[in-house]
């Protein structure tokens, strides 16, 4: 089992840990609610240090990606961080990733650890056309790499005080290359939470170094550790797609609602365009929905779906009881006709038809 370069201080805080994408993480510190809601109100940090970064280079660069993901990268511009998908050529997404612009000649993909390996095999194999390859144009730097998500309505403020030049008030999904603590470090305005912050990319030599500060600047906000537990209750108040729960390879970006990150702009040959494209145009026959319960219950991931009659139409791709609302949401894919905001709809619950209502998301 893998470690981070912040394993240690999680083990001495008393962290509760268990195996992740093949990493030794905290899942809790103080407790699922009690950090989740630290997060909403204050600020927390999170190891994100799994999490792999992989560099496109070269006069190529845009034309790759233009091939491999799903969003526009021409829309990019240096300091600009994208949101978007990476098709697999069968209709499902390989990866949910983020695009970051150096330059037209250099990007770093953030991906998800799980998929590190998967994704970097499959940036190789589609590089080989545009004449790009490992040890050249592309890089795995996931390994190298250590990063920490400052979230919260204060993160920003703690992050100042270890900055020299400005980063408080960052524009959404931009980023910056500077020093943080004195290291060299790319401070990006991007998050899983949805309650503000900023993530923070450092070579794993400096992560001492950076903590230590962290640290220090945070004591008169609360700072507090924060585990991968509320970041899923988290992600999933504000309908963050988590990728193997809510997409995979077999759900497509129209599907998933994600429409919003697959653009058809002229002269962008993407994978999947064709298919995609046609699903945009005639429809699906199944959606990601999001749903708050009615009845008193708490949805999990692989519970059924059915209609009031009792008859299966999806299944629940993420479920908890929201510390914020105090009720029961989740997310899930049903039949296209039962989609709709409003529709009631019935988690099945030790073989027990539970009412829900189809909602739009974010929840909270």
């Amino acid at each position: 089992m893998k470690t981070t370069a912040f394993t240690k201080y999680h083990i001495a805080n008393g962290a509760k840990m268990a195996e992740f994408a093949g990493y030794n993480m905290p899942i809790e510190f103080s407790g699922i609610n009690d950090e989740h809601m630290t997060v909403r109100e204050k600020v927390g940090v999170f190891d994100v240090s799994h999490m792999g970064e992989i560099w496109i280079k070269g006069d190529k660069a845009t034309a790759l990606l233009q091939h491999i993901t799903s969003n526009d990268v021409s829309k990019l511009y240096d300091g600009k961080v994208q949101y978007s998908t990476m098709p697999n050529g069968r209709g499902g997404i390989v990866d949910d990733i983020l695009v970051y612009r150096f330059s037209p000649e250099k990007y770093m993909l953030c991906v998800n650890a799980a998929n590190v390996e998967k994704d970097w095999q499959h940036i190789c194999a589609e590089g080989k056309a545009f004449g790009m390859g490992p040890g050249r144009e592309l890089e795995n730097a996931s390994d190298k790499i250590a990063q920490l998500a400052v979230q919260g309505p204060l993160a920003m403020k703690i992050v100042q005080k270890l900055c020299d030049e400005p980063v408080e008030d960052m524009a959404y999904y931009t980023f910056k290359q500077t020093r943080v603590a004195g290291c060299d470090a790319i401070v990006s305005a991007t998050g899983y939470t949805g309650s503000g912050g900023c993530e923070i990319y450092m070579y794993n030599s400096d992560a001492d170094t950076v903590w230590d500060a962290l640290w220090k600047a945070g004591v008169e906000y609360g700072l507090k550790n924060i585990g991968l537990g509320a970041r899923d209750t988290l992600r999933l108040e504000k309908g963050f797609a988590l990728y193997g729960n809510d997409i995979d390879d077999t759900t497509s970006p129209i599907e998933a609602g994600l429409g919003w990150v697959t653009k058809f702009a002229e002269g962008k040959d993407f994978i999947d365009r064709e298919l995609l494209a046609r699903q945009k145009t005639e429809g699906v026959e199944r959606k990601l929905i999001g749903f708050k319960m009615i009845d008193r219950g708490v949805p999990r991931h692989g519970y059924k779906i059915a209609n009031l009659e009792g008859e299966e139409i999806g299944h629940v791709t993420s479920g908890t009881m929201s510390p914020m609302l105090h009720t029961g949401i989740g997310l899930g894919y049903v039949k296209s006709q039962y989609a709709a905001v409003g529709t009631v709809i019935a988690i099945v619950i030790r073989d027990r038809l539970i009412k829900a209502e189809v909602v739009k998301y974010p929840f909270v």
